[in-house]
């Protein structure tokens, strides 16, 4: 295998592995809820904690310049290693504890030392023809793993100790995997943190339409990540169909590293702007529709949830390269940290929001079509870069 191809899997697999972490309380957490009576918003916080400690996390790392001062490669194994424990140290905790949301946040904490990096690792084996489809298959990566607790839970009577406890396991031997790779020819250190600049990003008018689009499509895909099971599964107990919710939540998520790669390749060549449009478009005609589907027959419902998940993440990793060609000489590094913190704040109000609508219209009251705000306003502001 050639050594672009050989380094690149090394790091999309580590990725795999590592981000198995994000979403492992989220899958837990219906198994939590029946052994033992949970706090309000104990749910929604299983998922809610890491976007939070991965946002303190990215801004931490940016200001110390973390990823230029140590070898990056060391970096992302020693961050597996402290979210491989976060993660097992729900295991020992009592089922409904506050600690577990710090737990969790402490999860976060550690990917944000995972994600960004690795994409940067990657990136340096990037070349002008294939850049999409490099960020595409990181954030492809990226996908899978958040999607792989809901496969382990779809194995049926493990328990939900078992799922948690394969994504810390999963977590150690992608730390391993990312020892093994190494930086590409076009790797080089990154512009570090500059708090002073970070309005820059909304000063020029190229970067300030891209982040618009990212936070529009960053509003909805947390949010249908971290709710789709229940969805799902609240659907399926109407029609009585029988389908298992937790297998399907794992294809709907897993959909998305098909559409990261595609979406990759086809923003190569129809152009970044015009791909993140055409995604958002369908993913915001998808929480429409989700409403009238609820209750439907389970393979029409696992269907249009299928197109969903495929679409909602194929215009992720496009966001960030749009920025980052956007961005002036210099300051690429320092307006991706802003638009990813903004990015993944934004994903909390959204995910906490979901359910109070839950509560009062119903999933087939059209609840999911609260997120559909973000990619409508997105599509907007895209279009808007590709006129310019």
């Amino acid at each position: 295998m050639r050594p672009k191809a050989a380094n690149l899997a090394l790091i999309t697999l580590a990725q795999v592995l590592a981000l198995s972490l994000w979403f492992s309380g989220t899958a837990a957490g219906p198994a939590m809820a029946r052994e033992a009576a949970l706090p309000a918003g104990f749910l929604a916080w299983l998922t809610g904690g890491v976007q939070a400690g991965f946002v303190l996390g990215t801004l931490v790392s940016a200001a110390l310049a973390l990823a230029d001062r140590l070898d990056p490669r060391r970096l992302v194994a020693a961050a597996c290693l402290l979210g491989a424990l976060a993660n097992a140290a729900i295991l020992v905790l009592p089922v409904g504890d506050p600690w577990v949301i710090a737990a969790r946040g402490v999860t976060g904490l550690a990917l944000a030392c995972v994600y960004p990096v690795g994409m940067k690792l990657a990136a340096g084996w990037a070349g002008p023809p294939d850049a999409g489809l490099v960020v595409g298959l990181l954030v492809g990566g990226l996908t899978l793993g958040s999607a792989s607790p809901h496969l382990v839970n779809a194995l049926g009577g493990l328990g939900w100790r078992v799922t948690v406890g394969a994504a810390s396991v999963a977590a150690l031997v992608g730390a391993g995997l990312m020892l093994a790779a190494r930086p590409g020819p076009r790797h080089a250190p990154a512009p570090p943190f500059r708090p002073a600049l970070a309005l820059e990003l909304f000063r020029h008018r190229g970067t300030r339409l891209a982040t618009l689009g990212y936070l529009g499509h960053m509003w909805e895909l947390y949010a249908m990540w971290a709710w789709v099971g229940a969805y799902l599964a609240a659907s399926f107990t109407v029609s009585g169909g029988g389908a298992d919710p937790a297998l399907a939540s794992f294809a709907v998520m897993a959909a998305g590293a098909v559409g990261c790669v595609a979406g990759g390749w086809l923003a190569d060549r129809i152009g970044r702007a015009r791909l993140t449009i055409w995604a958002m478009a369908i993913s915001g005609g998808c929480c429409l529709l989700a409403g009238p589907a609820f209750g439907l027959a389970p393979w029409l419902v696992v269907g249009l949830c299928l197109v969903w998940g495929a679409t909602v993440v194929a215009d992720s990793a496009q966001f960030s390269a749009a920025v980052a060609e956007a961005a002036p000489a210099g300051l690429a590094g320092t307006m991706l940290t802003v638009q990813t913190c903004l990015g993944f704040a934004l994903t909390l109000p959204a995910i906490h929001l979901l359910p109070w609508v839950v509560e009062r219209l119903g999933w087939g009251g059209g609840a999911f079509a609260v997120l559909a705000i973000g990619p409508a306003l997105g599509c907007l502001a895209m279009a808007r870069l590709r006129r310019r």
